[in-house]
């Protein structure tokens, strides 16, 4: 595959005026180089264990420069290869907005369809959501599976959901988004049950019945219902771990960010908590909460979260919502930000989308920039320069994580409710507590007990009060 840019002739911009956009950015197809997916490190017996899909990726430029258009093409041919797929063709259209019937057009289906056939690709993957009519209309006409974004997305989910949680959030993602896009499979969808062919029952049971598609339609509203129910209860049991932890005055730090940008990397260089780590785009998914400590000895947890990407789907920020909230109920939000990435500009404000979406928009913010060792240091200036707290790190090396960490300790929240009490010796619980949630300035052991004063969170405070130090 050449370089350069194979273009086609614009049949859908006849009626524009020239000076409404140059030609020469209104190209109706073009191919995008370098996105093709190289196999040959892969065994035969591998490729058959793994049955990978010959994929054409096909995207549609609505808006912004054609840099921003190749990067969300590069980033689907990577959503593409972590779900397994061989790319074999990437294509733009220049189109004012996506064709409601087709997303590219009739005219570009057929040169589309081409290029799949000269390829011999049995899927088209496309980088929008499609609407259901768009979704048929392009499989009718193209002859192969086609998918949208939003289901790639699903499907790379349902593959890396490991814990009974994630796993119901997925499943209850992908019913949300199936139940709108249900159609007939050559007709079997549609034929309709009667007689013994309705549950067999026979007399009394025939006559036209309920169209299969209806009938799949409720088992899968009735799926959805159960599943929300084992969420809801799911979510119960998260509630009471962050209640228990904000009631012993514990602060929480979310790790949130782009997906693959190092977050799991960070968590166990601050941590060594052992997440697993991988280069690949939502390599984790279920939440890890870590116990650490400040230098002054206070405790707080740092939290990995899922990862982001431009457009997640809406059924996955509603399906994770209860995840998701750890982030909107943190008291400081860690964003990590991938600082050799093309565009890591365009990483932070989908991250922000997203944080807006759950109510996190709020929360204190600490931007790392993350692979600081191998990104170019004009990029990281500028980050830094347009984020003023900021701190560049590496979480490969440590470069900069001392810093990392004082900047964390230094945006926790602070106890505020002085203190001046004597405990009792048999009390030697709340005096631990007192060094790992308060901040003490004196203490001194005495007969009658120890006497400790200085400041900490309002719950331990209520604690202290019987031992208070009442002056006259």
């Amino acid at each position: 595959m050449s370089n350069a840019p194979e273009i086609f002739e614009d049949d859908d911009f006849d009626d524009l005026s020239v000076g409404e956009a140059d030609l020469a950015d209104r190209h109706s197809l073009r191919r995008v180089a370098g996105l093709r997916t190289d196999l040959d490190d892969i065994t035969e017996v591998e490729y058959r264990q793994l049955r990978l899909e010959r994929v054409v990726l096909v995207g549609v430029w609505t808006a912004g420069t054609a840099e921003d258009a190749d990067n969300s093409m590069t980033e689907l041919a990577l959503l593409a290869e972590t779900a397994g797929s061989e790319v074999l063709e990437a294509v733009i259209q220049r189109r004012h907005s996506a064709d409601p019937a087709t997303y590219v057009g009739s005219g570009k289906v057929l040169e589309i369809k081409e290029i799949v056939d000269s390829t011999g690709a049995d899927t088209v993957i496309c980088d929008g959501e499609l609407a259901p009519a768009q979704l048929r209309n392009l499989e009718d006409r193209l002859k192969v599976k086609v998918v949208d974004r939003t289901a790639l997305i699903l499907d790379i989910f349902a593959q890396h959901a490991k814990s009974k949680e994630g796993q119901a959030q997925v499943e209850l993602a992908q019913l949300t988004y199936m139940k709108q896009r249900l159609r007939g499979w050559g007709g079997n969808l549609s034929r309709q049950a009667g007689g013994r062919v309705a549950g067999g029952a026979g007399i009394g049971g025939r006559g036209p019945g309920e169209t299969k598609i209806e009938t799949d339609r409720r088992r899968i509203n009735t799926k959805i219902a159960k599943l929300t129910r084992d969420l809801k209860e799911m979510k119960g049991t998260r509630d009471t771990k962050r209640a228990a932890r904000q009631r012993h005055g514990v602060p929480a730090v979310a790790i949130a960010g782009y997906t693959n940008a190092g977050k799991s990397s960070l968590l166990n260089r601050l941590t060594g908590a052992g997440v697993l780590v991988e280069d690949s785009l939502f390599a984790t998914l279920d939440p890890t909460t870590r116990k650490t400590t400040t230098s002054d000895g206070r405790i707080y947890t740092l939290s990995d979260t899922v990862g982001f990407v431009r457009h997640l789907p809406h059924q996955l920020v509603e399906a994770f919502r209860s995840t998701l909230e750890e982030i909107g109920d943190a008291d400081l939000i860690v964003h990590v930000v991938d600082g050799s990435h093309v565009d890591p500009e365009g990483q932070l404000t989908a991250v922000r989308e997203v944080l807006a979406e759950i109510g996190a928009s709020g929360v204190p913010e600490l931007v790392l920039i993350n692979k600081a060792d191998i990104a170019d240091s004009m990029t990281i200036a500028r980050i830094l320069r347009a984020e003023p707290h900021s701190v560049a790190v590496s979480a490969k090396t440590g470069l900069g994580i001392d810093e990392a960490l004082n900047a964390i300790e230094a945006d926790l929240p602070r106890p505020s409710v002085p203190f001046e009490a004597v405990l009792p010796y048999a009390r030697g619980d709340l005096l631990d507590r007192l060094h790992k949630q308060g901040e003490l300035a004196e203490v001194d052991h005495r007969a009658e007990g120890t006497y400790v004063s200085g400041v900490t969170d309002p719950a331990l405070a209520a604690e202290l009060e019987p031992y208070v130090v009442v002056r006259s």
